[in-house]
């Protein structure tokens, strides 16, 4: 039986005991299994109050066999033997009186006590002596600690939602983890421009918010949810976004750096307000229709967003300003489409490059280069190509791909664990651009090893 449902059942033994409901007492006390030293002794003293010396009498030698130094149990037990030779002395039957006062005194742990020393005497002289009182409903009780423990106490309270994306959510207690986009009706679309209202219907949302769109009409306004209201946004204001529940593998990428100003060009503007005379803006037309990126690879990647028809040396300006870098010791190369090479960028062939860029984004690679006396780079020939800067350029290096990689971004090259990758550069001491499957792209170093396999099948 478990502590619990003893400390239980001892209580309900004694709140019985105090309403004098002995027997349901005695009930309770029973109904403990292997029963310790006081629940014997408060059985002992239910038998006693109900008249059963002999039940007493055993109860109380049980309760010496569970605790030998408990010496009210003692006590009690040479009591009972002293007033049964009492009660047989009283019907003239000395003999059986002078048995039990014998077995008391045997039972004695200490001879200082002669009151049945006394009674013995007088037992031998055919008189009677006093008799002694034992009070009734004086019981063990269990610990008042133990006691408040058995009820069950609610230490957290009822859960109170205090921020949720559903609205007039009440909902509290445990549920298995849910996607929040099911719990939000209609099509996700970000914010582009910022619109403020003029009407009670339009609904005031900032560039970057994420707002659900219910509906949209033919007079080009949306009927959408932001923040747990509902009100209308003109339609050219939003574009659409895709919501991944996969989970990806958090991987360190190089870390970006955009140029003020990137990300809402000043020559960008809002598009008109439905209903509203829209002005011509050539400047935004042409911002919108053809913008050119340049991606530059050094310590870390850069994204800048440049201006078309630049010449190599205002382009080179800008590469340098933005990395803090001086011209003169400063060069840009690209990867030509025909030989998958490394090409010097100059004059000659910006437009070249440009012209094989996808979706008007260029990747170049900045190098530093100091110029000695001779003309050439230090530690290097003379014959030696531009185009082979790194040694792992020198030759075809794959490697072999030790986890999958799932691209996460356009330049990303996705490969399965097990495929083996041709490298084609270094973009730094974590990231590397490579060819597998047709595809060109950069992954990090950590994902591949090196492999000792030739001519390996792209």
């Amino acid at each position: 039986m478990s502590l619990v449902e003893t400390i239980r059942l001892w209580q309900e033994g004694v709140c019985a005991a105090d309403g004098k409901e002995w027997r349901a007492a005695l009930d309770a006390f029973m109904a403990v299994q292997n029963p310790p030293a006081k629940i014997c002794f408060n059985i002992g003293c239910i038998h006693l109050v109900l008249g059963k010396l002999a039940e007493a009498e055993e109860a109380f030698t049980r309760s010496i066999g569970c605790d030998k130094h408990l010496a009210v149990a003692y006590f009690q037990r040479g009591t009972i033997l002293y007033n049964i030779a009492l009660v047989y002395a009283t019907m003239e039957d000395w003999k059986k009186a002078e048995e039990y006062l014998t077995l008391a005194m045997s039972m004695k742990s200490e001879p200082q006590h002669n009151k049945i020393d006394r009674a013995m005497e007088a037992i031998l002289k055919q008189k009677l002596y006093e008799l002694v009182a034992i009070p009734a409903g004086k019981l063990f009780r269990p610990n008042e600690k133990q006691v408040a423990q058995l009820e069950k106490k609610d230490y957290l309270g009822k859960a109170m939602v205090v921020a949720s994306v559903v609205d007039k959510d009440d909902f509290s207690g445990f549920a298995p983890l849910q996607p929040q986009v099911r719990a939000l009706k209609g099509q996700p679309h970000r914010v582009l421009y910022e619109f403020i209202p003029e009407t009670a219907e339009e609904l005031q949302v900032l560039p970057g918010n994420i707002v659900f769109v219910l509906k949209k009409e033919k007079d080009n306004w949306a009927t959408v949810m932001f923040n747990g209201k509902k009100g209308i946004v003109p339609c050219n204001y939003l574009e659409p976004v895709e919501l991944q529940n996969k989970l990806h593998i958090q991987v360190r990428r190089p870390r970006r750096r955009w140029c003020p100003g990137e990300s809402r060009s000043p020559h960008m503007h809002p598009p008109p307000i439905p209903g509203l005379p829209a002005g011509p803006i050539p400047e935004a037309k042409a911002a919108i229709s053809s913008p050119h990126i340049l991606k530059v690879h050094y310590k870390y990647t850069v994204a800048l967003q440049v201006e078309p028809g630049l010449s190599y040396t205002e382009l080179l300006d800008l590469v340098c300003k933005k990395l803090e870098l001086q011209p003169e010791h400063t060069q840009l190369r690209y990867k030509s489409a025909e030989s998958q090479a490394l090409v010097t960028l100059s004059a000659d062939n910006l437009e070249a490059a440009w012209g094989q860029s996808k979706d008007n984004c260029l990747t170049v690679w900045c190098d530093i280069t100091e110029v000695s006396d001779e003309g050439f780079l230090p530690d290097s020939k003379p014959e030696e190509s531009l185009q082979e800067p790194v040694p792992e350029e020198r030759g075809p290096t794959q490697v072999v791909a030790q986890y999958s990689y799932e691209a996460t971004q356009p330049e990303d090259l996705e490969f399965q664990a097990g495929d083996v990758i041709l490298i084609l550069s270094k973009v730094n001491e974590d990231w590397l651009e490579g060819q597998c499957n047709g595809k060109i792209g950069i992954f990090p170093s950590a994902f591949v090893q090196q492999s000792n396999t030739k001519d390996p099948e792209m």
